[in-house]
């Protein structure tokens, strides 16, 4: 019986139901909730220094507001990085002088509305990856469990410090900050990375298991993680889409199949196969179709629906058992 049997067992099984799609829009509500926190306090700290002053020019001497004012302003943490000194008085003042002088006696209020404007774009532009980061975690969780529960011992690279952390008894939320796995399976070593770009494929792919140990996969200086002649070793590679938006859902879908596609032509013309696998939280109808053919036909190795946590749970084991 094919694996994916093991949780699928018609095209009904990959659909997401109404209930999953409105569990996850309350999850995404809640994240960026959650994420908007640090930005209430900001505000709240620099409502509480702003008070002090009697009029809007008054703030220029208060001690420890710089950002804040900048902020106000509408200048991002990405734009003070190309800004001189010069610029960033001109822009504070070009707030006091147009914006804040105008509010009269609400200047305070002013200045704290336009620095959650502000804010609130940042945190706009964090909630469009949202979805694949928890996604990613969900997935990374099941992994996790899968592998605690089998016995075996496993490492983690924090995502941050690319170092490998050696597994404890107390791994709570350290999903959180995930960027790879290995472990030492019947088959000898794997080590799962997300995010990696391929050489072979000259792309990004969402999720690479190699018969690898870390120290074959070296951390150069930027952010990504470079492949040496992996591409013998490759296991499986998969495609994860966290997207929750049933209107989005196709697009998902045709940019996983197209990567999908283009990760087995690549292979091919070098003379391997990995496993390719989709884990997907909107699917609608008609890419469930899609999908199950392609399982049914052998192109796609496994699936799962995020949503569903006995599918994540399976392939999680799959993936743990290659």
């Amino acid at each position: 019986m094919s694996t994916y049997r093991n949780h699928l067992q018609s095209i009904d099984d990959l659909i997401t139901t109404y209930e999953a799609t409105r569990a996850g829009f309350v999850a995404l509500a809640l994240e960026k909730n959650r994420r908007a926190t640090p930005y209430v306090a900001e505000a709240r700290a620099l409502q509480e220094a702003a008070n002090q002053a009697k009029n809007p020019a008054d703030l220029l001497s208060i001690q420890g507001i710089e950002m804040g004012l900048l902020t106000a302003a509408g200048l991002s943490d990405k734009s003070l990085a190309h800004l001189m000194p010069e610029d960033k008085v001109d822009a504070i003042n070009g707030l006091i002088k147009n914006f804040l002088e105008p509010a009269g006696a609400n200047f305070v209020e002013e200045l704290v509305f336009r620095f959650l404007l502000t804010r609130g774009d940042t945190l706009g532009g964090s909630m469009r990856n949202v979805g694949g980061a928890m996604a990613q975690r969900k997935l990374t969780r099941a992994i996790l469990s899968s592998l605690t529960i089998a016995g075996q011992r496993y490492h983690w690279q924090h995502s941050k410090t690319k170092k490998w952390i050696a597994m404890t008894n107390d791994d709570a939320e350290i999903e959180l900050s995930l960027r790879g796995l290995t472990w030492e399976s019947d088959y000898g070593r794997r080590t799962l990375i997300y995010n990696l770009n391929i050489p072979l494929v000259k792309s990004n792919v969402d999720l690479c298991l190699f018969n690898l140990a870390p120290d074959a996969l070296p951390v150069n200086k930027s952010s990504k993680i470079k492949p040496v002649e992996v591409e013998p070793y490759t296991v499986a590679l998969g495609e994860l889409k966290g997207g929750i938006d049933p209107a989005g859902a196709d697009e998902h879908w045709k940019t996983a199949q197209a990567a999908l596609n283009r990760i087995r032509q690549a292979f091919a013309d070098a003379g391997h196969s990995p496993l390719t696998f989709f884990v997907g939280a909107a699917i609608e109808r008609r890419m469930a179709g899609e999908i199950w053919e392609q399982l049914e036909s052998g192109t796609l190795s496994n699936a799962a629906n995020l949503n569903e946590e006995n599918q994540v749970a399976s392939i999680s084991r799959w993936l743990c058992s290659l």
